[in-house]
């Protein structure tokens, strides 16, 4: 029976979370903890990478964390940020949450529509002369460089965030019937957190196919894997499998 889950993500902000309704409709205890967190790259360490940022007359960003990074670490640095900046953002959700620090301009920022690094080169290739800058995670995947080498766009990255391990509290049991992943730090943090680890019984679920690489790679059983194209969600994956194996075993 599945009974207890950890949900490596941070507690929903709101109530109407699918993972409410997965708790009420199957009975079932749903813990959120984090097993990453990210941690922004101090001053200093920033500097060491020896990148002028006021060189640089547009920012392309990939995530939130990136936003506020970015941000934070100029005002710490007191880099001034001209109001002809353009932005550059992989969707529009991520664009609008610029307007947390900048006041936001349609004719200085622009946004792909599927979420896609294709999606958003149009813009970026109509606007060739610019002088691109990229904050980045020390962990990132390269075929976006890549491609805008290919593209002799001229840019510059530079990390400006880190993504560490969460430790799990000591004293609290480590008693879940299921745990859900969703990245492959994820995976690497439950084995810093537990370095004797055995799976026994426990289900793993994951999200999205590096992640179902990593687990597999750390030599652990894959139960669930999502998306797929009857679950394109995790929390719908969810649903149907604690049905499917509670029933079974009820």
């Amino acid at each position: 029976m599945i009974k207890k889950i950890l949900v490596s993500q941070p507690k929903p902000s709101s109530d109407k979370s699918p993972y409410y309704d997965i708790m009420r409709k199957h009975g079932v205890e749903i813990v959120f903890h984090p097993f990453i967190k990210v941690q922004g790259l101090t001053p200093r360490e920033f500097r060491d990478q020896h990148i002028d940022i006021s060189q640089h007359t547009a920012v392309i960003f990939t995530s939130r964390h990136a936003i506020d990074h970015f941000f934070q670490l100029c005002q710490q640095m007191r880099v001034d940020i001209p109001d002809d900046m353009k932005y550059f953002c992989i969707t529009e959700t991520i664009s609008l949450y610029i307007q947390k620090y900048v006041q936001y301009r349609k004719r200085k920022v622009f946004f792909g529509e599927t979420g896609k690094i294709d999606d958003l080169m149009p813009y970026i290739l109509r606007h060739k002369t610019e002088r691109y800058f990229i904050p980045q995670s020390d962990v990132h995947n390269t075929s976006f460089a890549q491609l805008l080498k290919q593209k002799n766009i001229n840019f510059t990255e530079g990390i400006m965030y880190r993504t560490v391990s969460n430790e799990i509290p000591k004293d609290e049991p480590f008693d879940y019937d299921m745990l859900v992943f969703f990245s492959p730090s994820g995976i690497q943090s439950l084995l810093k957190n537990f370095p004797d680890y055995q799976q026994g019984d426990t289900r793993i679920a994951s999200f999205g196919p590096g992640t179902a690489r990593s687990i597999c790679d750390a030599g652990l059983r894959l139960d669930l894997q999502a998306p797929t194209p009857q679950y394109p969600s995790i929390t719908a994956a969810l649903d149907a499998y604690i049905k499917e194996q509670n029933n079974a075993q009820g």
